[in-house]
C-alpha cells in the first residue's frame, strides 16, 4: 500500500509538472478564443475572472500545486476550455460508459479467446492445430492496428455497406434503453470491437501457448498423466491453471489500461469514448481535460496493479503459503 501511495503520488505531480512544460497557458488559450469570437479586446476584469477559473501563470508554482492537490481531494478536475464551461468530470462521465462498453467488453473476449485456444495448442505442440494457429496468429500479430482497422472500415462499412463508417450510435435516435438505440449501439460497436478482438487475442494466444508447452514437461503433469487422469481434467486442472499465470498478471494490467481507451480504435471509427476525448484534447490544448484523463487512466492501473498483486495469492498456492 506505501508503494502504490508513492506512485500515486509520482504520477499526480507528473500530470501536474508535464503541461505545464507545453508553450502557452489555459488561460491565455481562452482569451484569444474569445477575443477572435468577439473581433474585441477582453476586458482587465473578464481576463482576471478567466485566469482565476484556469489559474494564473504568473502565479507561484508552489501555490498552484497544492491548489492542485486540494482541487484533486474534492474530486474538482477543472473546467474544460474547448467546451467552456463544461467540468472537465461531466466530459469525462460522457466517454467512460463508451469505452468500458467497447475497450472492456473486447479485451475480456480477446482474452478468453486467445488463452483457451493457446492452451489447445500448446497441449498438443507441433500437431497439425498448432502448426497452422500458431503462425498465422503471429504474422496477425504483425499488423499494425491502424492498418487493420482502416482496412476493415473500408471492406465492410465503406465496400460492403454491412456497418456505419464512424459513430457510437444513431444520432435521430434519442440515448437511453430503448431496444432501437441499444441494437443501433451494437450495430454500430461490432466493426471496432471485432478489429481489438482480432488484434488482441493473437498475443494472448501465444503466451498462454509457449507456457503450456513449458507447463506440460513439469512433473506434476506427468504425474497426473501417469495416474491415468483424463487429458481434458490434466490440461485444465493442472496444465493450463498455472501457465495462465503470466497471462492473468498480464490481462489485470490491460484492465488498468481500459479507462484509457483504444485511442486508435476511437480515432478511427469516431467512436465518442476517453481516448477520442483525449485526442480531441490535445489537438485544441484543452490542458484540464489532458489532466483529468491522465488522471484517470493513472488510477485505473494503479487499482488494477493492486488487484492483480492480491488476487495472484489466491490462484497461486505457492505466493498463498509464502513460498
Amino acid at each position: 500500500m506505501g508503494f502504490y501511495l508513492a506512485a500515486a503520488w509520482s504520477a499526480i505531480t507528473l500530470n501536474f509538472f508535464l503541461p505545464r512544460l507545453m508553450p502557452g497557458d489555459p488561460s491565455a488559450a481562452i482569451v484569444d478564443k474569445l477575443q477572435r469570437v468577439s473581433g474585441q479586446q477582453l476586458a482587465p476584469s473578464a481576463l482576471e475572472s478567466i485566469q482565476k477559473v484556469f489559474g494564473n501563470p504568473d502565479a507561484n508554482l508552489g501555490r498552484q500545486y497544492l491548489d492542485y492537490l486540494v482541487q484533486l481531494a474534492h474530486l474538482d478536475l477543472g473546467t474544460s476550455i474547448s467546451n467552456y464551461p463544461t467540468p472537465v468530470s461531466d466530459l469525462l462521465w460522457q466517454g467512460l460508459p463508451w469505452t468500458l462498453l467497447l475497450v472492456g467488453t473486447t479485451t475480456v473476449v480477446a482474452f478468453v479467446l486467445g488463452t483457451g485456444i493457446g492452451a489447445v495448442a500448446g497441449w498438443k505442440a507441433g500437431g497439425r492445430f498448432d502448426t497452422v494457429i500458431s503462425p498465422l496468429t503471429t504474422f496477425v500479430s504483425a499488423i499494425p492496428y491502424f492498418w487493420m482497422a482502416l482496412v476493415g472500415l473500408w471492406l465492410f462499412g465503406f465496400l460492403l455497406g454491412w456497418f456505419p463508417l464512424s459513430g457510437g450510435y444513431d444520432a435521430d435516435l434519442p440515448i437511453g434503453l430503448s431496444p432501437s438505440f441499444l441494437l443501433s449501439v451494437l450495430h454500430y460497436g461490432v466493426l471496432p470491437a471485432a478489429t481489438i478482438v482480432f488484434s488482441a487475442f493473437g498475443g494472448w494466444l501465444l503466451g498462454m501457448r509457449n507456457m503450456t508447452v513449458t507447463t506440460v514437461r513439469e512433473d506434476y503433469v506427468l504425474l497426473a498423466q501417469a495416474k491415468g487422469l483424463s487429458g481434458r481434467r490434466v490440461l485444465l486442472r493442472y496444465a493450463a491453471r498455472n501457465a495462465v499465470l503470466p497471462n492473468f498478471t498480464g490481462f489485470a494490467l490491460a484492465l488498468g489500461h481500459v479507462v484509457g481507451g483504444a485511442l486508435l480504435t476511437e480515432v478511427v471509427f469516431n467512436y465518442p469514448g476517453v481516448g477520442y476525448l483525449l485526442f480531441t484534447s490535445l489537438q485544441q490544448r484543452d490542458y484540464p481535460v489532458m489532466q483529468g484523463v491522465f488522471f484517470l487512466i493513472m488510477l485505473t492501473v494503479l487499482l488494477a496493479n493492486l488487484l492483480a498483486d492480491s488476487v495472484y495469492a489466491l490462484v497461486d498456492p505457492r505466493i498463498r503459503e509464502g513460498g
